[in-house]
């Protein structure tokens, strides 16, 4: 039982409160025991799953080519829909209740989780009337930095306000308008990566993104490709993109741009729709020792991870995971000299893995500012892995010891409701 039921009176009456106004007592830390209801209670539940990028970090934004696989843990969210217009949701996650009406205009952020559900609703409702709301609860499954966990709450809210709004919306629907609620209301420069991966993922193949034309494909596993599972090596350290340097780069890619454009007298477009997909290596290599040498090194983490992944492509689809994984430990090597991420923490949990028997590859996961490392893994040295990068790991950063995590994941299909 909850430590805070001690306050008896004062709980039975903010129970009451809560069955008289939403028909049911909320499964809330503060009022009651997590195991006081079952999950079984609820009509409705949505998997959304988080995501790992072995290739193509970083370039989404610039209109690049990605990959990634939509992984078999994410965030829960169980709900029934109301007969009217309020939206109610708690976190077993998350400290807090979160109220609004989904039919009134959109409020200002109030930087607290309940923002991601306020951005699913200022986005559904640029394009659809909004009228029934919902009760629910979200937990995640996974400690938060960098799997996409923002990405994936939203993707869950979307998919919820429009089942209780009668709105059928086809995947890369449900992408596009996440990632407008993540940009336009939450305030991150992103791109479609996450939003893809989460939504799109196959558990038996790969995503292939153009984030340039939307174009995208599963590419399914080659037979003859080795068994290997997903590690994710939490730092200790969890991170908000919003507050990183993340906007930063995404500015310094543009600028990048805009210099190449300069230099050769080309027409300059707004900084919204200026990208280096829209600009050829070769005007990069003219112009690249004219411009900031810091400019110069984000383009060269757009153009080297173009190549990347499209050697990793042609890798996976012919079974070389070998090949596949030394390619995700060169994309990070440009990701922390040529992008200039990675906190000393995550740089070393990379240095580590790379020197360890039975690790394919990998690299930072999500943007590089704190959070988590992945590396693709032979099975067969999963334990040997585990201990030998925790020791190591806690050997360097020792204040990081009831923190630091590591757990072992698989590809899984994308986001989906439950039966």
């Amino acid at each position: 039982m909850s430590k805070n039921l001690g306050k008896g009176s004062e709980i039975r009456a903010k129970c009451k409160e809560k069955l008289e106004k939403f028909g049911r007592i909320p499964i809330n830390a503060y009022f009651c025991s997590q195991n006081y209801f079952d999950m079984q209670q609820y009509q409705y539940h949505i998997f959304a799953p988080y995501r790992v990028c072995p290739l193509g970090a970083h370039v989404d934004h610039q209109h690049g080519l990605v990959t990634g696989f939509a992984i078999d843990k994410g965030v829960d969210l169980w709900f029934d829909i109301n007969d009217n217009s309020h939206v109610h949701l708690e976190s077993k996650t998350f400290e807090g209740l979160v109220d609004f009406e989904i039919d009134a205009p959109s409020q200002v952020k109030e930087r607290h989780w309940g923002d991601y559900a306020r951005g699913a609703k200022y986005a559904l409702k640029k394009r659809f009337e909004l009228t029934h709301g919902i009760n629910g609860l979200i937990q995640g499954s996974l400690p938060v930095g960098g799997l996409s966990s923002s990405a994936a709450v939203l993707i869950a809210y979307v998919m919820a306000f429009a089942k209780a709004n009668d709105i059928t919306l086809q995947p890369f629907e449900v992408v596009k308008i996440a990632s407008e609620a993540e940009r336009e209301y939450i305030g991150l420069n992103n791109g479609l990566l996450d939003q893809a991966c989460i939504a799109l993922g196959k558990k038996d193949g790969l995503l292939f993104l153009d984030c340039d034309s939307n174009d995208w494909r599963i590419i399914k596993r080659n037979p003859e490709m080795p068994e290997f599972e997903i590690g994710i090596f939490f730092s200790g350290l969890t991170r908000s993109l919003v507050n990183s340097d993340y906007n930063l780069r995404v500015y310094e890619c543009k600028t990048a741009a805009w210099n190449m454009l300069a230099y050769t007298e080309q027409p300059l477009k707004t900084f919204d729709k200026t990208f280096l997909r829209d600009i050829p290596k070769a005007t990069f290599e003219k112009t690249r020792i004219a411009m900031p040498a810091r400019f110069a090194r984000r383009a060269e983490h757009f153009y080297s991870e173009y190549r990347r992944v499209r050697q990793g492509v042609t890798a996976w689809e012919t079974g070389n995971l070998k090949l596949f994984g030394k390619l995700s430990f060169d994309s990070c090597e440009s990701s922390i000299h040529n992008y200039e991420c990675g906190s000393p923490e995550l740089i070393a949990i990379y240095e580590i893995m790379r020197e360890l028997s039975g690790v394919y590859g990998g690299r930072f996961s999500g943007a590089g500012f704190k959070g988590a490392c992945i590396a693709l893994v032979d099975p067969a040295y999963k334990a040997e892995i585990e201990k030998a990068l925790t020791e190591r790991y806690l050997e360097e950063f020792p204040e990081y010891e009831k923190t630091f995590q590591a757990f072992w994941v698989h590809p899984d299909d994308g986001a989906r409701f439950v039966d």
